[in-house]
């Protein structure tokens, strides 16, 4: 049996590999050609020490010079000693030029284009070698707008699983892909991807979760929900979907079907506008009560435009709430592609 260990750099970059049940981890990613921090290979000098965010590995042998008890415990491992005995991921302490890899290029082909209300559409990719392309729910890709040399950074909406890859986009009147998707696309055009990117990202889960959404930062909470239509939960898991104004509102039907298979997950929505229509109207953050926190000891994912991330943090903050894990990802409809333009 081989398992698959995601290996996620300091500059958002993430490559797989491949890795047998008696293989090291560092084994693995030279034969991937991916060269990880390495010196040693005795586990003498913790050069390549790493820390597993998820999965199950034997540590190997190694010195407490090299790795501590409190960084075992911690999830800390060195992937010279390290074995896997499931799907592995662990942040590596370089950056992937570093290491030597970059993010891979994916061809594909635009499959489906949709608008789903009045400022966000939907799009769909068929990737050429479908098996070739990895990534985590949460992640996303760098879209080459056709006819440009630029490129613009989408969540999958879509699980990792899925035969087609899709994503939500905000609509911008001078938006570069939004002029693209909305006057000139067609069914058939070819358009090309590069990753997968970012640290915002589903991680095993170890106790309960909330999840909170901005507007089309819905896209990489989708991806994780659906990866969680597969896994066993033992733990509660609760959305707060918040948006500007009743139209803005998309993916409600998908939110409820997930609702419906996951038996640990639920959901509220909230929109902005004093004249919605919505049952929550206000910010998301009015909807966070004691019970979605647990006393602190709760995960935290939250994905949104750059004054709802802070909002949250301020709230969390003012209320001496210290998350077990904060996992947050911001965007801007203009911005650096590393931030996650939509």
């Amino acid at each position: 049996m081989t398992y698959q260990v995601a290996l996620s750099f300091e500059d958002g970059v993430t490559r797989f590999v491949k890795c047998g049940p008696r293989e090291t981890v560092a084994d693995a990613s030279y034969r991937a050609r991916i060269n990880i921090p390495l010196d040693c290979r005795d586990g003498a000098c913790g050069t390549c020490k790493s820390l597993c965010e998820s999965g199950s590995y034997d540590g190997g042998d190694y010195i407490e010079d090299a790795l501590t008890d409190d960084e075992a415990t911690a999830g800390y491992c060195l992937p010279c000693q390290m074995t896997p005995q499931s799907d592995l991921v662990l942040q590596i302490a370089t950056t992937s030029d570093l290491a030597k890899t970059q993010a891979i290029a994916f061809d594909t082909t635009l499959t489906d284009i949709r608008r789903i209300s009045p400022g966000t559409y939907g799009f769909s990719l068929e990737l050429d070698d479908r098996d070739s392309l990895a990534f985590l729910p949460g992640q996303y890709v760098n879209v080459g707008v056709p006819g440009t040399d630029q490129t613009r950074s989408y969540s999958f909406s879509s699980g990792p699983t899925a035969a087609t890859a899709t994503f939500l986009i905000r609509i911008t009147d001078d938006g570069l892909m939004s002029s693209y998707l909305r006057d000139t696309a067609c069914v058939g055009d070819r358009l090309q991807v590069t990753g997968p990117m970012g640290s915002f990202f589903l991680r095993e889960a170890k106790r309960p979760a909330l999840l909170m959404a901005g507007g089309t930062g819905l896209a990489p909470i989708l991806s994780m929900l659906e990866s969680m239509t597969r896994l066993e939960l033992q733990h509660p898991v609760h959305l707060i979907y918040g948006v500007s104004t009743d139209a803005d509102l998309v993916e409600l039907d998908r939110l409820q079907f997930y609702s419906d298979r996951i038996p640990q997950f639920t959901f509220d929505h909230c929109v902005a506008d004093a004249a919605s229509t919505a049952i929550n109207k206000g910010y998301v953050t009015s909807l966070v009560g004691p019970e979605h926190i647990n006393g602190g000891d709760v995960d935290v994912y939250l994905c949104g435009p750059p004054a709802m991330v802070e909002a949250v943090r301020g709230h969390l903050r003012e209320r001496d709430i210290e998350p077990a894990h904060f996992y947050y990802e911001k965007f801007a409809l203009v911005a650096p592609v590393a931030q996650g333009v939509r």
